[in-house]
């Protein structure tokens, strides 16, 4: 004879009810862990500051930047506050802490950083005094790159050259251009409808920070009796721009011809190329290097050439005479890149009035 149940016991679980206050702990942690993947692996939101991009990017820009063109980079420095990226707000203090860095990694990506490619990126000359802040948390930069690792790359009379040929001209870039007048005014509704920056040097002269085609239209005002471009002399040394060696008589307009380092390539080191390559084997790469009379020594080694080990980018601005870029700090490491700047999102206008202060024209506009 068997024994059956006829009825089963069933374990009753008793949950004790979530407190609101933990229901918004848990919903919260959760917004900030998903937000903070979004962020770091998938694409982040960034905002024009400075006119070193106009007018391909206008100060007020909201624009999205893809981490997967390039392949997110994992953090350097790990632990650090949600959604500061270098200080925290209010107390001015560090948003990150040192005791724990990782080593540079990035996951593959759909692509490689190419030549005119808008690319954010940190600001390699916040590794000295007195910041001195790690990789990845140093200032956002956005600029066009220029020149990849290998290139050789060198500005004739404002024009940049590419491995020796004319590299192409952004569509929307400005410089600056003189305008004698007539000696009569201009009409500043005019100049203002063109959204061009003009200074007075004296009664019939101008200095306009214009598009080339901008330069065009004004050629054809009726005031108007000559239009050139303001362009540095050949051979004119300025301090400020890289590398900062006064035998190297260099400007912002004539400079160069220069190799951008690649990983694996080696280059022979000598007296005329030492303050080219001083930093980013030393700075970006981690060496000891300096000089001894006629001898370089690289830790401590005597030697006449070295091979790198990451590749480097030539980053300038659209804004060729309103721009801080790779002609005053040189290169940027392959380590220090952020992202590809995709599409602007939302545009406002800080000195529009009520009706025009968002720029609806450059909503969803793609950035080449």
């Amino acid at each position: 004879m068997s024994l059956t149940n006829k009825g089963k016991s069933k374990d009753k679980k008793v949950r004790s009810k979530k407190s609101a206050g933990r229901e918004w702990f848990d919903a919260i942690l959760f917004a900030v862990v998903a937000a903070t993947l979004i962020r770091g692996l998938f694409i982040e939101a960034y905002v024009i500051p400075t006119g070193s991009m106009e007018k391909t990017l206008l100060v007020g820009d909201y624009l999205f930047v893809s981490k997967v063109n390039y392949g997110a980079r994992m953090p350097i420095t790990p632990v650090s506050f949600p959604f500061a990226h270098h200080t925290m707000p209010l107390t001015g203090t560090k948003a990150y802490w040192e005791g724990i860095k990782w080593d540079y990694r990035r996951l593959p990506g759909l692509g490689e950083v190419k030549r005119n490619d808008v690319v954010v990126f940190n600001f390699p000359m916040d590794a000295d005094a007195p910041l001195s802040r790690p990789v990845d948390k140093r200032e956002n930069y956005i600029k066009r790159c220029l020149a990849i690792g290998g290139d050789t790359i060198q500005i004739k009379d404002a024009r940049v050259f590419l491995n020796n040929k004319p590299a192409e001209v952004p569509v929307f870039g400005e410089k600056y251009y003189y305008v004698k007048s007539d000696g009569t005014d201009f009409n500043p509704q005019a100049i203002d409808d063109l959204n061009i920056e003009a200074q007075r040097s004296s009664a019939d002269e101008y200095i306009f920070n214009m598009t080339a085609a901008d330069a065009e239209i004004i050629k054809g005002w009726a005031n108007v009796k000559s239009v050139s471009p303001y362009i540095r002399p050949l051979n004119e040394f300025d301090s400020q721009i890289f590398p900062h060696n006064p035998s190297i008589k260099w400007n912002a307009d004539n400079f160069g011809p220069l190799i951008v380092p690649k990983e694996g390539w080696t280059v022979k080191l000598d007296s005329t190329n030492y303050s080219v390559y001083e930093r980013v084997i030393s700075v970006y790469e981690g060496n000891t290097i300096k000089k001894v009379g006629n001898d370089i020594l690289i830790n401590g080694k005597k030697t006449d050439s070295y091979t790198f080990k990451m590749n480097y980018y030539w980053m300038m601005g659209d804004n060729r005479d309103n721009s801080l870029d790779s002609r005053y700090w040189g290169f940027v490491p392959d380590d220090h890149i952020v992202g590809k700047a995709l599409f602007v999102w939302m545009s406002w206008n800080t000195k529009g009035t009520f009706f025009d202060k968002v720029r609806w024209s450059r909503l969803l506009g793609g950035i080449h």
